[in-house]
């Protein structure tokens, strides 16, 4: 059975589920119906972080122009430039027992292409949700709703996966930006 998360609750993901190595992290989202007209596309994305919440290098960052990373542990699986249908919109694979040793968290964005252009923000889009799958069962572990009005901002570090001795766990995060994929990428390290 899946566990619902609130903002800022952790939970132990490889501990309650021994032997979990490869999971699937599904990203979903609706836009509003009033949402002036232009197009969505907004883009998943992972960043693959040491102690000090940066990146060790700029390929450390896995999105829709770098979709694999070098080790073989985060791939990014296309980018859904509706949002339509069902489901998850994007889906980032992890594949743990391949993480580099100096990578201890994992950060899960989503940020909104062309947000200032077409004036759009996450303050008009629903049901927004980040899940953790167990690749192998196909069974969800973790599922948080962000469920919280955005309105000003136009980038979301939605939750991270993070090591805590030999374990993994899980941590809802829910942390807005302004300043769309360039703002995500300076916090984190990277020249944009």
């Amino acid at each position: 059975m899946s566990v619902n998360l609130s903002k800022g609750q952790k939970i132990d993901l490889t501990k309650g589920n021994p032997g979990l190595t490869k999971v699937l992290v599904g990203l979903g989202w609706d836009v509003n119906k009033y949402d002036g007209g232009a197009d969505f596309d907004l883009d998943a994305a992972a960043f693959m972080l040491k102690d000090d919440g940066k990146v060790a290098k700029d390929t450390d960052f896995v999105f829709y122009n770098n979709t694999k990373h070098e080790s073989g542990a985060v791939e990014y699986m296309g980018d859904n430039r509706t949002g339509a249908g069902e489901g998850d919109d994007e889906q980032i694979k992890i594949d743990l027992s391949k993480m580099p040793t100096g990578v201890t968290k994992i950060g899960f964005t989503v940020t909104i292409d062309q947000a200032e252009e077409r004036r759009q923000n996450f303050g008009q889009v629903n049901n927004a949700y980040i899940r953790v799958v167990d690749e192998g069962l196909g069974k969800e572990l973790i599922r948080y709703d962000l469920g919280e009005d955005y309105s000003l901002e136009t980038a979301i570090v939605v939750g991270e996966l993070y090591r805590h001795g030999s374990e993994w766990k899980f941590n809802a995060i829910g942390s807005g930006f302004g300043g769309g994929l360039a703002a995500l990428c300076r916090n984190f390290g990277i020249d944009a």
